[in-house]
């Protein structure tokens, strides 16, 4: 049986943004600032890179699938603790 480790917001987040800085897509600027946690997967959220009329630029499909990525690695390894 496949057991998750509970681990706090803030300390998930230090994960998080860890491996958001060692990655190749790593864009200046780009980090987690909250997480939470749907069905037992793990929603990671942050700045976007919208232009200034709010929609999406390059940067935020790449910041989409940082998130997603994250959301990959990091959920069968961790539940949110309370």
């Amino acid at each position: 049986m496949n057991t998750k480790e509970s681990i706090a917001n803030d300390e998930l987040l230090m994960i998080a943004n860890q491996l958001i800085q060692d990655h190749e897509a790593y864009i200046d600027g780009m980090r987690a600032n909250s997480v939470e946690e749907r069905g037992g997967v793990l929603i990671f959220k942050g700045e976007y890179f919208l232009d200034d009329n709010g929609l999406p630029t390059e940067k935020t499909t790449a910041v989409f699938n940082m998130f997603k990525y994250l959301a990959h690695q990091l959920s069968p390894k961790f539940t949110l603790g309370k």
